[in-house]
């Protein structure tokens, strides 16, 4: 990647390879509350497998685990635009970033203390509540640093090289945790699965992985610094909501178009984080992996999106974001109903139509950054990225709710795939009319 000549929407400056990276190593290490926590470990430890429920009945346990993240998604909806706009004014995005990191980092170190029994699952629970709403309120910081380190002509290159690092971080974590704690019936350290243990040490391993892989961001980007006029214009928290209803009633006047891809991102992003949220859980129910082969599959589908986020990142540059956007929502709703129609020809089909999906998942990811990265002008991008997190939390009930009615209707886990690629196909129509030549938000 070679070094840039200004930022994406500031003035000239120049832009070395070193801050790049280091801002992707943020990416690499957010990994361990990603894959680790939220995805393939520390929740499939709470729900249990088809052999043991250590935290309780199966569906209770997974019934408590949706509305606990509903109630995190609900308070990051409330608060992340404001907390983005505030670092906006303040001028204090590293310390913020700094702060809600590692506070996700205590919390990866505090899950070692849920033991496998039923009097630690609210505990459990907790701990990813409030992990969440402070992941979401670092990712807001940190979207809002793109700006910093890419140009115009390479923001998708860059947001690309950003989400594939996520990815590979979360493969290079996911082999340390399988084949040190997980995989062994004894492991490094003389770990055992005994009460839970290989599981919760691997929690602190991630905990021990974000904290070091977040500092290079923190040591090499520069502190982004407010307009002296912004800082005059600070206001008190809660007037803080009467400027976001005057800035999305401005957005609304001056850049329509923004809202409306605001609005058609966070269905089909829903959509996109269902693909990674449910296929674990169908891997095991529908297509009969134990847990170890869930996470060799979790592996091989971060090194597919990973590989096809970087190649499809230099698109994004060339043809612009949209289409990636498109094609790749297309090609998922495509595997999406193959692996439905194929329910019933083994793990082969969810191999091959499974990894496919991912395929089309970090490129969709990457391009809608860019695409909105594109259209903020210096100064607001918190406060622009902290809608986008609003908008994506404000429907992050579609897809688990869209699985659940499917599978209500069908009477079988596999329908709940009809629900996610239904969710998928409304945002690609809500997208299809968003222009994308909009005029960029109005920097006043």
């Amino acid at each position: 990647m070679t070094a840039t000549q200004a930022s994406a929407a500031g003035p000239a400056a120049t832009i070395p390879r070193s801050r790049v990276l280091a801002w992707g190593l943020w990416d690499w290490g957010g990994s361990a509350f990603n894959a680790v926590a939220t995805t393939f470990v520390f929740t499939v430890y709470l729900t249990g497998n088809s052999t043991s429920h250590p935290f309780g009945d199966e569906t209770f346990v997974s019934a408590q685990l949706g509305w606990t993240l509903g109630v995190a998604g609900l308070l990051v909806a409330l608060l992340a635009p404001i907390t983005g706009q505030r670092s906006d004014v303040s001028g204090r995005r590293k310390l913020w970033l700094a702060v809600n990191t590692y506070i996700v980092v205590v919390i990866l170190a505090l899950m070692f203390f849920v033991q496998a029994t039923p009097d630690y699952l609210w505990l459990g629970l907790a701990l990813l509540a409030v992990g969440t709403v402070f992941f979401e309120f670092a990712t807001v910081n940190y979207n809002a640093m793109l700006s910093s380190v890419s140009t115009r002509r390479t923001i998708g290159n860059v947001s690309g090289f950003g989400w594939s690092m996520g990815y590979f971080g979360g493969i290079v974590l996911l082999l340390i945790v399988y084949f040190g704690f997980i995989h062994p019936d004894v492991g490094l350290f003389g770990v055992t699965s005994a009460d839970g243990l290989s599981v919760r040490v691997s929690m602190l391993i991630a905990a021990i992985w974000f904290g070091v892989f977040a500092l290079p961001v923190l040591l090499a980007v520069p502190e982004y610094h407010a307009p002296a006029a912004a800082r005059r214009d600070r206001v008190s928290f809660f007037a803080s909501y009467a400027r976001l209803g005057r800035d999305i009633a401005r957005l609304w006047r001056t850049s329509r178009q923004t809202l409306y891809f605001l609005i058609a991102s966070a269905v089909f992003r829903d959509g996109l984080t269902g693909v990674f949220t449910f296929g674990g859980i169908l891997a095991a129910g529908t297509f009969g992996f134990s847990p170890s082969e869930v996470i060799i599959f979790a592996i091989a589908a971060n090194v597919t999106a990973g590989l096809s986020t970087v190649l499809v990142g230099r698109l994004d540059d060339r043809l612009g974001p949209k289409p990636v956007i498109v094609a790749a929502l297309i090609g998922l709703v495509v595997c999406g109903l193959a692996v439905f129609f194929l329910h019933n020809s083994g793990q082969i089909a969810f191999w091959t139509f499974g990894l496919a999906l991912c395929l089309f998942v970090g490129p969709a990811q990457s391009a809608s950054r860019s695409f909105l990265a594109r259209m903020i002008p210096a100064g607001r991008e918190g406060e622009i990225f902290g809608l986008y997190a609003t908008t994506g939390k404000a429907a992050t009930f579609l897809a688990p709710t869209a699985f659940a009615i499917f599978v209500s209707i069908g009477g079988a886990q596999y329908w709940g795939i009809l629900g996610i690629v239904l969710v998928i196909a409304i945002g690609l129509a809500v997208l299809i009319p968003v222009s994308a030549k909009a005029t960029q938000v109005e920097a006043g």
